[in-house]
């Protein structure tokens, strides 16, 4: 075994639309997703015991104990597919802001498996990565992808999305955490849900008519239960959405992070610094979205 890198791209929901839940209590959802450039990234090396690390701006928000979502994505898939030598280190710089709507662990979970399975030889198939993904969490199928996809189902049934131009975008999070868990209950306590699926176009010709289609057809059904509990997440999504800049802005996932689509990398990148200059305090980042 040689070390080698992973990347774990930040996960953006162009739209979430959510339904009432069922009788087992999951709610089915449908949504657009798309993978930024930026993310976590994962370093696997040769060691003498099995250990993990975590470094970064981030990595005090999430230990590197059995609830970590990496640390669980190593043992499922070393249950699955024992190698001849499981010692090894696995260090995750953790660059993505945690319980921020951007499947963070989702990606570090679907990362691990991408690159343990590679760096130990294992052979395992993406379908069956996605299988083991699919006992760690709803969004890991599609982070095991990691290019835009239409998750529907509890997020595990996964179809190909609409053809996309290149997308230019702004990350804003306030440095709010939300906990999804939360957000549902909320979400549960408010009105009816709409409808789960929206009319799908076979593309969009460019990203001002995916902004525009969006915007007239689709929403982010958690983004109202997301405000009531973190009004910093709603005004990270207003001032994004104030800006001309800004084609579209909307919160992603269950919050906090607000994510704004712009015509290009220059006006992302003029957006991004000038929000980062009124909210010195919050993490922006402009980004490419696959």
């Amino acid at each position: 075994m040689t070390s080698a890198t992973g990347f774990a791209g930040a996960k953006v929901n162009l739209y979430l639309h959510v339904g009432a839940p069922g009788a087992d209590g999951y709610h089915p959802i449908e949504s657009l997703m798309a993978f930024a450039d930026i993310g976590d990234r994962l370093l696997i090396e040769p060691a003498r015991l099995l250990s993990y690390s975590a470094g970064g701006p981030f990595a005090g928000a999430a230990p590197m104990n059995g609830d970590n979502l990496v640390v669980r994505a190593v043992r499922a898939i070393l249950d699955r597919a024992p190698p001849s030598d499981s010692a090894f280190r696995l260090h995750l710089q953790k660059i993505l802001p945690v319980a921020a709507g951007l499947g963070g662990g989702s990606a570090d979970a679907a990362a691990t498996l991408r690159l343990v399975n590679e760096a130990l030889g294992l052979g395992l198939k993406r379908r069956v990565l996605r299988e083991i993904g699919e006992t760690l969490g709803a969004d890991v199928p599609a982070c095991v992808i990691s290019r835009a996809v239409i998750a529907g189902g509890r997020g595990e049934q996964l179809s190909a999305p609409p053809a996309l131009p290149p997308l230019h975008a702004v990350l804003a999070n306030p440095m709010v955490p939300l906990a999804t868990g939360a957000v549902f209950a909320a979400f549960d306590a408010g009105p009816a849900p709409g409808p789960l699926s929206p009319d799908l176009p076979s593309g969009f010709a460019d990203v001002h008519e995916l902004a525009s289609w969006l915007a007239a057809e689709t929403r982010n059904d958690l983004a109202a239960a997301a405000r009531g509990l973190a009004p910093a997440a709603g005004e990270a999504a207003d001032r994004l959405a104030t800006s001309p800049l800004a084609l579209l802005a909307r919160m992603s996932g269950s919050g906090a992070t607000a994510f704004a689509l712009c015509a290009g990398a220059d006006e992302a990148q003029h957006l991004a610094d000038q929000v980062r200059a009124k909210y010195p305090g919050w993490w922006v980042q402009a980004c490419r979205l696959a």
